[in-house]
């Protein structure tokens, strides 16, 4: 009989992680579609290209390598060596599960792993928009995802430095999101802004894009893939105690999202005198990176108060960017994931106990430098051998026809006579 339990609760946690890795892998979508809703339609089959793309890269270099610097056991080096079990496709055995070594599927914990480096490469995708070549994209996709996101994470997750020094990240407000936006800052920096976004004096020009509709289906997305998100990180569900946390973990993910929607959409009617969809649809992603961190410890009012605070900061963020530091950002990635998600760590001293402010300040500036340094090394490297950015005629044409040969959206097709 404590067998059959013991074998069913593994069963059970098992299909649990890859459920959830499924939704977070439907992401992806959430993340395509708001980005293609959000640049002009000239350049909307190369978001996508990009976005299908970078999620293949991501699963092929992750097993490859990622996923051994990440979770190395005893032997770091095994992480390079050809017997790397996630190469073999080795697992773990019955007798270690009746012994209670193992809870869950070491694979299931791969697919669980991989989505959440995918969704840190997507972040980039959307703030390096409409004037990346989609090759040098690509190349720098294969060392993120392979090499530098690998690494912070090993300093949280994978029992490093940071772990040791008692830094909190429940679901990876700053594994995960601001290290999206490190990279993505970085890459903005050495690609420069979209041709016609800044004038010459200094003036700031709107570029909207060209389907709102398509961009909130997108959120929506993403909204849905954020349970998979934060409730797969709670890694079990098996027993009582364990449900309850996940059904916290549901309740204050999906209640700071509509903290932050709210709150970024008051703002903008207030600030702009108009109900701005594009600062509501980045007010609810904001209030869901800043509960990432900690979804567990709060109380469901707490954790509106935690994503509302989100939203209030994304909206001032994403003007400032703009205004003053003259960053072009078509999605808003950065101020998304950048800000909200060091607010989410900050955030978690509120309700964790074990939270220490400089500990969680270490732990922020630490993934900052490492993953913008390393990727301003990549992306200049990248600049220097085959270049980064478009020609001017391509980007006024559109990158669609330059990089991809082909429109998302042709306004006439020539039937052969």
């Amino acid at each position: 009989m404590e067998s059959q339990l013991a074998e069913l609760s593994y069963a059970l946690d098992t299909f649990y992680f890859l459920v959830c890795g499924a939704l977070v892998m439907w992401m992806a979508a959430g993340f395509t579609m708001l980005e293609a809703g959000l640049v002009r339609a000239k350049n909307t089959a190369e978001i996508l290209t990009k976005n299908v793309g970078l999620y293949a890269i991501a699963c092929i270099m992750y097993m490859l390598c990622g996923y051994g610097i990440m979770y190395p056991g005893e032997n770091f080096a095994g992480a390079f060596l050809p017997g790397f079990s996630m190469l073999s496709g080795s697992d773990n055995s019955a007798e270690a599960v009746l012994a209670g070594d193992a809870y869950y599927s070491n694979l299931s914990d791969f697919f669980f792993q991989v989505v959440f480096v995918a969704t840190a490469m997507s972040i980039v995708s959307g703030a390096v928009a409409e004037r990346m070549k989609l090759w040098s994209f690509f190349a720098f996709a294969i060392i993120l995802t392979g090499f530098i996101y690998p690494m912070q994470g090993f300093w949280k997750w994978g029992g490093g430095f940071l772990d040791a020094m008692g830094f909190l990240d429940f679901a990876g407000s700053g594994v995960v999101h601001m290290c999206g936006a490190a990279a993505a800052i970085a890459g903005v920096l050495v690609l420069g802004p979209r041709k016609g976004k800044y004038g010459p004096q200094g003036q700031i020009f709107a570029i909207p894009g060209a389907n709102l509709p398509l961009a909130t289906l997108g959120m929506l997305i993403l909204w849905l893939g954020w349970f998979g998100f934060n409730g797969g990180s709670e890694l079990k569900l098996s027993d009582v105690g364990e449900a309850n946390a996940v059904a916290l973990v549901f309740v204050n993910t999906n209640i700071a999202a509509a903290g932050g929607l709210i709150a970024a959409l008051l703002l903008a009617r207030t600030w702009f005198g108009k109900a701005d969809l594009t600062m509501a649809l980045n007010g609810a992603l904001a209030g869901l990176v800043a509960i990432t961190a900690e979804p567990l410890t709060p109380t469901p009012l707490i954790a509106t108060a935690i994503g509302a605070i989100g939203g209030l900061l994304v909206v001032p963020a994403i003007i400032f960017m703009d205004r003053w530091f003259k960053i072009d950002d078509p999605v808003g990635a950065i101020s998304v994931h950048g800000v909200a998600g060091i607010w989410g760590l900050l955030a978690v001293c509120l309700t964790n106990p074990d939270a220490n402010l400089f500990t969680q300040l270490t732990g922020i500036a630490v993934i900052f430098t490492w993953v913008f340094t390393m990727s301003l090394l990549t992306w200049l490297g990248i600049k220097a051998i085959v270049g980064v950015r478009v020609p001017e005629e391509v980007e006024y044409e559109g990158v669609d026809i330059g990089e991809c040969g082909l429109e998302a959206y042709p306004e006439f097709t020539r039937a052969p006579e």
